[in-house]
């Protein structure tokens, strides 16, 4: 909670967007593992406290700080941001949205413009950040969905920018989870080279 607060401190100081971090888990010794009781009541209230307790030791004026969509702990569904919104219920807190963080079943993968679409819906007003990448449907049984570099998977990346790019002209798109410098590099030109009419910066 300490470092939270002290990472809040510093984005605020120097104008960044957002402050990002995720729920976590008290049910295991992954910090961002997947338990059965990521999902429980006693989960969520600590959730909501702890965000409370960042926001008011900070109370940000220029640095939003926001929770992680994620596919198996809270919010894992944008009903469930606007949910933790509501019971958060402060100023400085606004959304990151990882898409495919959130494509975690056979509905949302095949549909995941109709997907895309409900979130930024949902969430209008709110997003403040993007990570952006792919995901792609393995064929071994039963269903697994492997993360992936653009254009390895099978996302709209334009539908993606083009509904980022309406909430926010500057929404922040991040790459991550790659390996390498060079693999970085070679993800950002590509994204420059398919999403060149979204790109500001």
């Amino acid at each position: 909670m300490d470092y939270s607060i002290r990472q809040l401190k510093l984005a605020d100081r120097i104008g960044a967007r957002c402050c990002v971090n995720i729920v976590g888990t008290p049910c295991g010794p992954i910090w961002d593992g997947a338990y059965a009781g990521n999902f429980s009541m006693k989960t969520w209230d600590m959730a909501v406290a702890s965000i409370q307790t960042i926001l008011d030791a900070v109370r940000p004026t220029r640095t939003k700080f926001s929770i992680e969509t994620m596919p198996w702990m809270y919010p894992s569904s944008p009903d469930e941001y606007l949910d933790l919104i509501r019971d958060v219920d402060r100023e400085g807190f606004g959304v990151h949205l990882d898409l495919v963080n959130m494509i975690n079943c056979p509905q949302r993968y095949f549909f995941a413009e109709q997907f895309m679409e409900e979130c930024f819906a949902k969430l209008k007003g709110r997003i403040v950040s993007c990570h952006l990448k792919d995901v792609l449907l393995l064929r071994p049984f039963t269903f697994q969905l492997k993360e992936c570099a653009c254009g390895e998977g099978t996302l709209n990346l334009e539908k993606y920018a083009e509904l980022a790019t309406r909430e926010d002209p500057e929404m922040p798109m991040i790459i991550e989870h790659l390996h390498s410098d060079e693999e970085y590099l070679q993800s950002l030109a590509y994204v420059r080279g398919r999403l060149a009419q979204y790109i500001t910066a």
